[in-house]
């Protein structure tokens, strides 16, 4: 049994004659879409190429991959101003609730602080210290 035509590991394209690119043109076209591969296409019995199987990326004409290229920045450009914007409303509405938490909780050892002598019960000395970086003075 012969060996395949479409080995792995060859950098450059394959040359095949058209008879046998008419009997194997579903797997051809499958190799250059799977993986990138090109097989150049000879007349039989004549080695220079008449035409190729490429993959659809590499049959892209430069004005088709700058327009692509132009699509995807407008694309992005919009994305990273929307994140962007997203990103500054919540750093304000994160500012805005721990304010209110801030606040709600120096009302709460204020109550506290009436109704128990400060230092005197260790469990809340311990206590306002895990909330001290959330205390004002």
């Amino acid at each position: 049994m012969a060996a395949p035509a479409l080995a792995p590991g060859h950098d450059r394209p394959r040359s095949l004659p058209l008879r046998e690119v008419r009997t194997r043109l579903t797997q051809l076209v499958a190799m250059a879409e799977l993986t990138d591969t090109v097989t150049l296409v000879t007349r039989d019995g004549d080695p220079r190429p008449i035409a190729a199987i490429v993959p659809a990326t590499a049959a892209r004409s430069a004005a088709q991959a700058r327009a692509d290229a132009d699509r995807v920045a407008a694309v992005t450009a919009g994305w990273a101003r929307r994140l962007d914007e997203t990103h500054r409303q919540s750093a304000r509405r994160h500012a805005a609730e721990l304010r209110a938490v801030t606040d709600a909780l120096a009302e709460v050892w204020a109550e506290l602080d009436r109704r128990v002598t400060p230092g005197s019960d260790p469990t809340l000395a311990r206590l306002r210290a895990a909330h001290a970086d959330l205390l004002r003075d």
